[in-house]
């Protein structure tokens, strides 16, 4: 069976899109959010990074060409935003988890993330 047509990752995948679509959505709106908004609005980026990285990690376990394929589109996006090729990219979900949990410190604290 095809990585994805497995019923697991098109769920996932099809819940990680709803959750981006929301994050596009709000992230403009994000200066102007309360602190209750805004805490939202990081922790909805906290759980959809948690399902990327899931999703990346099936992806780096599967022998599927497609799912290699798609693992070396996300390599190549990344590289495009000027991080490093080859860069792990555990290292990179785990710096953003990191970001995630100082902006959301911040917001505690002052009600904003500056």
């Amino acid at each position: 069976m095809s990585f994805f047509n497995s019923e697991v990752v098109r769920a996932e995948m099809a819940e990680i899109s709803e959750m981006q679509e929301e994050v596009y959505q709000n992230v403009f709106k994000f200066p102007s959010m309360n602190k209750e908004e805004k805490l939202y609005h990081v922790n909805l980026l906290d759980k959809l990074l948690e399902k990327q990285k899931v999703l990346y990690t099936r992806l780096s376990l599967s022998d599927d060409p497609e799912a290699q394929e798609m693992k070396e589109r996300i390599a190549d996006s990344a590289s495009m935003m000027g991080l490093p090729p080859n860069v792990d990219m555990n290292v990179i979900f785990n710096n953003m988890s990191k970001m995630l949990e100082a902006m959301r410190q911040k917001i505690d604290e002052t009600g904003s993330d500056l």
